[in-house]
């Protein structure tokens, strides 16, 4: 007979959320620095009461479906689109998420990719510490400023609130598009609500901040592309399915766009082999909440979430 309940974690999370968990669970756990296989997932999840699970995890209904004990899917991550929310709810299985901890960390990133790409720092890296720095030149390395230009952000979420706040020290103008109106941004930043198109046709950097979903798979595609200035630079750490890969590396090497900084990718962790080539955007691989502070937090709050499912206690973090 059990004396605990037992969770199953796909993979190794740090330890202050473990440490939370161990309060009530039994824990099995994936220890191999690596992503599961769906089968994997399947075969050590076995009579588990709540499974914990990475963003990288496809949790569909074969997933769902194989274990009857199963009360609830605590994601490690903001998002769940990779969770089979449908056949969880018509299963009475709770999902809950970390929104909200991770928002600044991931605009700090954005943030920083806006800038290592508009300004080459990547590139001038590279080029120093290859031993082609000869001293300073009057052509070398010209990028683009960011000071008193204008910032477009899709997304007006609490990431894309704070990616447009950082905006301030730099004097720029900040245009926004999302479904609905953002009073608090509008006030904080003097953001101004514009079509998707006009936002496109007008910002200097257009950054990523929205789910993916059916509505935004694609968002970014030839068309959008398109519309932003030659000079324009797009930056995405959202999902990389919003934007369709392929048109952007057309983009990329044909210079629609001047650069781009991304984050997430269409089929990760494949990276589509071209973007690999290319000198005008830099690519990182999946960090935007990679601090010791917030994955910690992150964790802390998932082992939460776990614990509240199993007592059926309240959490605010359910998602279905």
């Amino acid at each position: 007979m059990r004396k605990k309940p037992q969770i199953y974690i796909t993979r190794r999370i740090p330890e202050a959320g473990l440490n939370t968990l161990r309060e009530v669970f039994d824990i099995r756990m994936n220890e191999e620095d690596r992503m599961l296989s769906k089968e994997e997932i399947i075969a050590n999840m076995n009579d588990c009461d709540i499974l914990l699970t990475m963003l990288t995890d496809n949790i569909d209904a074969e997933v769902i479906c194989s274990n009857d004990n199963l009360k609830g899917i605590s994601n490690y991550a903001a998002g769940y689109n990779n969770i089979d929310i449908t056949e969880a709810s018509k299963r009475n299985i709770l999902v809950s998420n970390t929104p909200g901890v991770l928002s600044d960390t991931t605009a700090d990133l954005a943030w920083a990719l806006l800038m290592s790409i508009s300004r080459k720092i990547v590139k001038g890296d590279k080029y120093t510490r290859e031993g082609k720095f000869e001293g300073w030149a009057p052509m070398l390395m010209l990028g683009g400023d960011i000071h008193h230009k204008t910032l477009g952000i899709i997304g007006s979420g609490s990431i894309g609130s704070a990616m447009a706040r950082r905006s301030l020290g730099f004097d720029m103008k900040v245009l926004y598009y999302s479904r609905s109106a953002n009073k608090a941004l509008e006030e904080s930043v003097n953001a101004v609500r514009v079509s998707k198109e006009e936002l496109l046709k007008e910002s200097d950097f257009v950054s990523l901040h929205v789910p993916l979903s059916d509505e935004t798979y694609h968002l970014i595609d030839e068309e959008e592309l398109k519309m932003m200035k030659e000079t324009a630079y797009l930056i995405n750490t959202a999902r990389g399915s919003v934007v369709n890969e392929e048109t952007l590396v057309k983009a990329l090497k044909e210079n629609w766009i001047a650069g781009a900084g991304l984050d997430v990718f269409e089929k990760e962790p494949q990276i589509h082999s071209e973007l690999l080539k290319l000198d005008n955007v830099v690519i990182v691989p999946h960090v935007g909440s990679a601090s010791l502070d917030t994955r910690s937090t992150m964790s802390v709050m998932a082992a939460e979430n776990a614990i509240a499912i199993y007592k059926e206690d309240k959490t605010q973090f359910i998602v279905n």
